[in-house]
């Protein structure tokens, strides 16, 4: 995409003049470009961010049915795995289906996983979860995840039966004008952008993240 990242042990840079500010998730002038460096796709430098350069470890959320499809069930656990691997602490609504198949795959990845629950009593989790909050405020703690995260990732809900959770979240989430994706079993509302597999996912939401577009 043109993005032409290179990592060195002064930082990240772009080869046109910028380095990247973790502090402020900005991109500043670099009087030392061109520099020298490996090239690294976005997803390697987010993780550099995230994991070595004390970048705010801002959340994202993988939303889904409760009633998932075992192709959802997959998806969603393969999100968990990919974006936890990287750093990105995880947000869900903390019960089971997408919302747990998401948890363990984040889990597997040794990574940080949040979950919102509706109810009051944090037993309600499930067992993958790395934080589970009890939110008492029922299905309004979709709007939570929303706004809470800077990116949501929705892995499936437009299956039978229809999940109006997912629906709702994705759509609070575009009010607020988070980046919105959407996976080819989840609704397709205009302004998400649809993602053909998980790899384009993580890779938008790590440009995203970067302040690449």
């Amino acid at each position: 995409m043109g993005d032409d990242l290179r990592l060195s042990p002064s930082g990240l840079h772009r080869a046109y003049g910028q380095r990247f500010d973790p502090a402020r998730l900005a991109w500043v002038p670099d009087p030392a470009a061109p520099c020298p460096g490996r090239a690294v796709t976005a997803e390697e430098a987010a993780a550099w961010a995230l994991r070595e350069a004390g970048a705010p470890r801002l959340p994202v959320a993988i939303i889904g049915p409760r009633e998932a499809s075992p192709a959802v069930l997959a998806a969603a656990a393969e999100a968990g795995r990919r974006l936890g691997g990287l750093g990105f602490p995880l947000l869900c609504g903390g019960r089971g289906g997408a919302m747990a198949a998401a948890s363990a795959g984040c889990a597997e990845a040794g990574g940080l996983m949040i979950g919102l629950l509706p109810g009051d009593d944090w037993r309600e989790a499930n067992p993958h979860l790395t934080v589970p909050i009890a939110t008492g405020i029922g299905e309004a703690r979709n709007a939570l995840i929303a706004t809470a995260a800077f990116a949501l990732v929705a892995v499936g809900g437009a299956e039978e039966p229809f999940s109006y959770g997912t629906l709702t979240e994705m759509g609070f989430a575009l009010r607020l004008g988070r980046l919105v994706l959407a996976l080819p079993l989840a609704p397709q509302v205009p302004g998400a952008r649809a993602c053909a597999s998980i790899e384009e996912a993580v890779r938008l939401v790590a440009r995203r993240y970067l302040g690449l577009e």
